[in-house]
């Protein structure tokens, strides 16, 4: 039986080292679930780099958000990563839903068996155009998204391999692969983030452009071609809609 909306309880897993960008992460999620704040619970894996599989307990559904310098490809550095790889392979076994942004994404796809490396030469940072595959058209959240839809994206890091039978749904031009499925489970990964819109995009940007970029002049012109994101944040309410609240 579905549940009703306002009884659903989600799990929040954050990467973000700073509480400004932590709390503006919060707040997307809460906005474009059309959820309630109370209805979130936050894990910071800074504060709590170890945890286990239990923590989902008692929740409908895992999300997790990016990153600004956390790397899945240094778990020697960042000590949460397995703690967040084994949470997610949890959640697939179990057939816990999962949204999984940016920094999720790139989790998703090194606990499943895929490959991410740092690739700086096809680094994305602003609003793209996202083309979907044939699979697109037959998937609950995507079937009625507009081929080129744009979105934010912010990354240094890809995906060179998928997890082996995950179904990719989007993709850009610079990266191949930006949103999949895992087939017979409610798991979706992002590469992008549905999350934010270009407005934010702009505020976190300029605040930290000393960390992103070594010419002033490349912040303007992302910042002059900036384009509106609302089928791409839609993506949120419809995995609440379609996912959570289906029956199952």
């Amino acid at each position: 039986m579905a549940k009703h909306r306002s009884d659903l309880k989600i799990l929040l897993l954050q990467i973000r080292n700073d509480t400004l960008t932590r709390q503006e992460e919060f707040d997307q999620f809460v906005r474009y679930s059309r959820l309630q704040s109370h209805q979130f619970s936050a894990l910071d894996v800074y504060e709590t780099p170890e945890f286990g599989v239990t923590q989902i307990e008692g929740f409908d559904a895992l999300f997790v958000g990016g990153s600004s310098d956390a790397s899945v490809t240094q778990p020697d550095v960042y000590s949460f990563v397995p703690a967040i790889e084994r949470l997610l392979v949890y959640c697939l076994n179990e057939s816990i839903p999962v949204f999984a942004s940016c920094f999720g994404f790139q989790a998703v796809v090194e606990a499943l068996g895929g490959k991410v490396i740092v690739d700086k030469d096809n680094m994305e940072m602003g609003t793209y155009p996202l083309w979907l595959t044939p699979a697109a058209t037959q998937d609950l959240l995507f079937c009625d998204v507009p081929d080129g839809f744009w979105a934010v994206s912010g990354h240094k890091e890809r995906a060179i391999a998928l997890p082996k039978n995950a179904i990719l749904l989007a993709f850009s031009d610079r990266c191949p692969y930006h949103a999949f499925k895992i087939p017979d489970r409610p798991f979706y990964a992002f590469q992008f983030h549905p999350e934010m819109d270009a407005q934010e995009l702009a505020v976190r940007i300029s605040r930290y452009q000393d960390r992103y970029f070594d010419n002033p002049e490349i912040l303007q012109q992302i910042l002059s071609e900036l384009q509106e994101t609302p089928i791409a944040n839609q993506l949120i309410e419809k995995f609440v809609d379609r996912i959570l609240l289906a029956e199952r």
